[in-house]
């Protein structure tokens, strides 16, 4: 496999952190170069102050210079002083003394100042003579380089810590802008869209996200492939076997008129029932979970489909008591009939199926405090272990197998319910009563969103 993001991404940040320090250590220079100078004003300023002194030097009044000195001193919260220097010949030939002119004594107001020396350095202008200068220890306010602290710590920690996160945001997006439109494909690969393909949407890129992208494509293929053609299966097999049971029931009704030993004929009968309403069950959980369709869209009123159920139950089982409990209406917008209809009598069977002949099962319909409507069913029976609780929404899935074979029981009553509560955005939960027995509870949302979750 080729590893042509990892060399992308190593060169790219390399040579940007190479790039990074060099720039960082350039402007670090520069700056610091250019805050090292006076401030043009103040040059001036001490130029202008180095006229006057000369002009007070050379009219001859000492005393009219010293009075302007401590003047300036005062001012400036500094010291000043006005010096004349000469060359004393000590030993060795003379000459050259022309070239010996102006001080050392300070700094030209043209020179940098040290950024780092904590004092002041002291500032030197000299007169036209050469041989006197004004010097004058640097007063605070022109001494340059007052944010320099500030300027570097934006130069070195602020400015690079900028860059460096522009750069993982560059990076973020070159990485996660192909990974989000995976995300959205697997998406809509779930939601049935087994056309949808990752790779042309990745233009010309051609790394490890796109090898990756391929190969998302492919697996999509071959998966949308098999699940249509178990569409296909299903479509088949329910043709295929609804067929022949069929002709079997009639066989059946024909032969139970004619033939004399009715026992055998109404077991065969009531086997053939049997057969028919698991295969039936089987095809319908079947097409749930592949077609994942969606609820159709329709109001309706709880109380009144609940007696419905209620009054069929009775009727079916007559050996048994049903109490309910329930308000003057409860009405759902945004709903299914069929859906809801169908998951309450799967449930309401099989609790009265588990309670035990004379004994009761209890339906309570309320309104919780998020608006939505619960529905409690809580049979007679012997319950259901904790660790199981979860497992008798899976198909087939049979607590006691004894007690099932002797119910006709084939484990896809709540497996089917679950499903079909999901397609209206409701929920079904299974709990043990501490007095005895199974609690169904189901929350079915007032208004569910338009846009309705799958089964």
């Amino acid at each position: 496999m080729s590893r042509k993001l990892l060399w992308k991404l190593c060169l790219l940040i390399t040579a940007g952190i190479v790039a990074l320090f060099y720039t960082i250590n350039s402007l670090t220079i520069r700056t610091e170069e250019q805050m090292s100078l006076l401030e043009p004003s103040h040059r001036e300023e001490l130029k202008q102050w180095g006229q006057e002194a000369e002009a007070l030097f050379l009219s001859g009044d000492n005393s009219k210079l010293d009075r302007w000195l401590k003047a300036l001193q005062k001012q400036e919260n500094t010291w000043a002083t006005v010096t004349q220097y000469e060359v004393t010949h000590i030993a060795g030939e003379r000459g050259n003394e022309h070239r010996y002119i102006g001080y050392n004594l300070g700094r030209d107001v043209e020179w940098k100042v040290h950024l780092y020396f904590e004092d002041n350095p002291v500032m030197e202008i000299p007169f036209v003579t050469k041989q006197t200068s004004l010097l004058i220890l640097l007063p605070d306010r022109m001494r340059p380089g007052s944010y320099w602290q500030t300027t570097r710590l934006v130069l070195q920690i602020l400015l690079p810590m900028g860059i460096l996160a522009l750069v993982s945001l560059l990076l973020y997006r070159h990485i996660m802008n192909p990974l989000r439109k995976l995300e959205q494909a697997t998406r809509e690969f779930s939601r049935g869209n087994f056309d949808v393909r990752v790779h042309r949407q990745l233009g010309n890129r051609d790394d490890e996200i796109s090898q990756l992208a391929k190969t998302f494509d492919q697996m999509a293929a071959r998966i949308g492939e098999q699940i249509v053609n178990q569409r296909l299966l299903i479509a088949d097999l329910s043709h295929e076997l609804r067929t022949p049971l069929t002709r079997l029931d009639i066989a059946i009704e024909s032969a139970s008129t004619s033939h004399s030993d009715n026992k055998n004929i109404q077991r065969i009968q009531r086997e053939s029932s049997h057969i028919r309403r698991l295969v039936e069950d089987t095809l319908t959980l079947a097409w749930l979970d592949n077609e994942q369709p969606s609820a159709g869209i329709e109001n309706l009123d709880l109380v009144d489909l609940i007696d419905v159920i209620v009054e069929d139950a009775r009727f079916e089982f007559p050996d048994r008591t049903i109490c309910t409990y329930l308000p003057d209406s409860a009405e759902i917008k945004q709903s299914n009939h069929q859906a809801v209809g169908q998951a309450l009598e799967n449930i309401l069977r099989n609790a009265m199926r588990y309670t035990p002949e004379g004994q009761t099962v209890h339906v309570l319909l309320e309104r919780n405090r998020d608006g939505n409507f619960v529905i409690d069913v809580e049979d007679s029976g012997p319950g259901v272990p904790e660790a199981l609780l979860d497992s008798i929404f899976k198909p087939f899935f049979r607590v006691d197998q004894s007690r099932t074979s002797k119910s006709k029981n084939f484990g896809l009553g709540l497996a089917l319910a679950r499903r079909q509560l999901n397609s209206v955005g409701a929920t079904v939960v299974a709990s043990n009563r501490p007095a005895g027995g199974l609690c169904m509870r189901i929350i079915l949302p007032a208004q569910p969103p338009m846009c309705l979750e799958p089964a």
